[in-house]
């Protein structure tokens, strides 16, 4: 049996250049939509329940589309299909949000953007274990991060650039400036471009060629979905648990954001029951048993993805809570996006030093040398330690440089090397399942911040922002010693 062919440069090159127009419209959302919203008459306390929809919508989507394009092949391959159906919805509703003419027609959009880029982003991370050695794997997803890094960059700076060309950025009451307009325009085409690039110059390699590689881990065994149901009284109980606390946040008058915390509760619980109810070999039973019977490295590796993610991730927001800054903003609608660009510009150098030192060392999984004992700091788990570290150390010290810095490192890390532990350690035909199982534990974290963060602030810490930097630092120093219980060779779990 023969491994999976290396690929040039140029070829992963080529596979990750979609993510570059996923970013770019990630990042127009991110940094304008929340000004579209208060454009179109919401208050300051809507916006972040008008954000819910984003998190929500990735963990809805994302293992439902893995779980379909594990079971694709058509004239495009397996993957390539959804990269270009989400790519055209994505695009269009580019279009649209900025001409969004009332606020629910804006939130409805921003639903429906979320998901169609969701459509497109999760195969492409099983795209890359489908397609690339173990050997190359990681330096797959540091390419997918350095794209990530620059389409975020280009993408926050476009409505401030657009104004220095002239563009005007100011518009009467209830109208979106030219400047936002225009960069969702060219946002909607840079997406659809990139993602088209990688459709037209990649390939896939059929099942059957995929199953046959000797660097394929094993087919998995048939889960037992009666084994795996959850029984009832758990399934209840956590349906009860949410309800309780939704009746007592009710009673006792708390931040309304706690019902995001009683509600994920309350739904897995739903989830449980239902995948009982449901017939066998269904969709939702099927994702619920794979979710309880997930790899151990996997398992290791969600704890790692859920500390490394429960911190203020727009922590510099916390900064600018001022109405001062929030006056100059509405004014100044270029600079949404230009406030985070010293951090977002070192996350691209970050990952290419990264991808560099990634495809020096081979990985042992495939053959090549084991690696000593003492493993070098480029190795997949250092890289995530130190970053995790750096990142805990420079957050708790004074000076924006330098916690910049950290904050790009560590999220350098983040976005890459965990998807290379993982994409060794689940069965080939699982990939996408398990791909978009694993956004649970990106989303969760963020869910559980937005909902409880500002609960915390208030009630144990007399509302001093300052504090969420402190817990921010914890969680990561925590994922960061997490990383030491993951397995150093991921793939030998899938092998044994």
């Amino acid at each position: 049996m023969e491994s999976r062919p290396r690929l040039s440069f140029w070829q992963i090159w080529n596979m990750c250049f979609g993510f570059l127009g996923i970013q770019f419209g990630f990042a127009l959302q991110n940094a304008n939509v929340s000004r579209i919203f208060q454009t179109l008459g919401a208050d300051i306390e809507q916006v972040p329940g008008l954000w819910i929809a984003a998190p929500l919508t990735g963990l809805l989507v994302q293992p439902v589309v893995g779980y379909f394009s594990d079971r694709t092949w058509t004239g495009l391959g397996r993957r390539r299909p959804y990269f270009l159906a989400g790519a055209i919805l994505a695009t269009l509703a580019l279009l649209v949000m900025p001409n969004s003419p009332t606020l629910w027609i804006a939130a409805g959009t921003l639903w429906i953007l979320d998901a169609s880029i969701n459509v497109s982003m999760e195969p492409f991370r099983a795209f890359v274990g489908d397609q690339l050695p173990p050997s190359q794997r990681a330096s797959g997803y540091a390419m997918q991060s350095f794209f990530i890094g620059i389409g975020a960059i280009v993408a926050s700076l476009l409505p401030w650039l657009l104004a220095k060309a002239g563009v005007a950025n100011t518009a009467a009451p209830g109208e979106v400036p030219d400047t936002v307009r225009f960069a969702f325009y060219a946002g909607g085409a840079v997406l659809l471009a990139a993602i088209g690039w990688t459709v037209l110059r990649t390939r896939e390699y059929p099942p059957e060629v995929l199953a046959s590689f000797a660097d394929t881990p094993p087919v998995a065994t048939a889960v037992d979905h009666a084994a795996s149901r959850a029984p009832v009284g758990a399934a209840t109980a956590w349906l009860l648990a949410g309800l309780a606390l939704g009746a007592v946040i009710a009673f006792r008058g708390w931040d309304r954001m706690l019902y995001v915390l009683a509600g994920m509760l309350a739904a897995y619980g739903v989830l449980l029951l239902a995948a009982r109810a449901l017939p066998a070999g269904g969709m939702v039973p099927t994702i619920v048993a794979d979710l309880r019977a997930m790899p151990g490295t996997m398992r290791r590796l969600a704890v790692v993805q859920f500390f490394s993610l429960v911190r203020p991730v727009r922590d510099v927001d916390l900064h600018h809570r001022g109405g001062r800054r929030r006056a100059f903003r509405q004014q100044r609608p270029d600079v949404g996006g230009v406030q985070r660009r010293r951090q977002l510009g070192r996350g691209p150098v970050r990952r290419l030093q990264r991808l560099r030192r990634t495809g020096r060392h081979r990985d042992p999984v495939d053959g090549a040398r084991a690696r000593p004992a003492g493993e070098p700091p480029w190795s997949t788990c250092g890289w995530a330690r130190r970053g995790c570290f750096r990142s805990c150390w420079c957050a708790i010290r004074s000076g924006c440089c330098c916690r910049w810095s950290g904050s790009a490192f560590a999220w350098a890390s983040i976005l890459s090397l965990p998807y290379a532990m993982l994409s060794d350690s689940v069965p080939a035909t699982k990939m996408g399942v398990y791909m978009g199982i694993f956004n649970f534990f990106i989303v969760i974290p963020q869910l559980v911040a937005a909902s409880l963060l500002g609960f915390l602030l208030k009630w144990l810490f007399g509302g001093q922002p300052l504090w969420a930097l402190v817990l921010g630092g914890a969680s990561l120093l925590l994922a960061g010693l997490c990383v030491l219980a993951v397995p150093r060779i991921a793939a030998a779990e899938a092998r044994a």
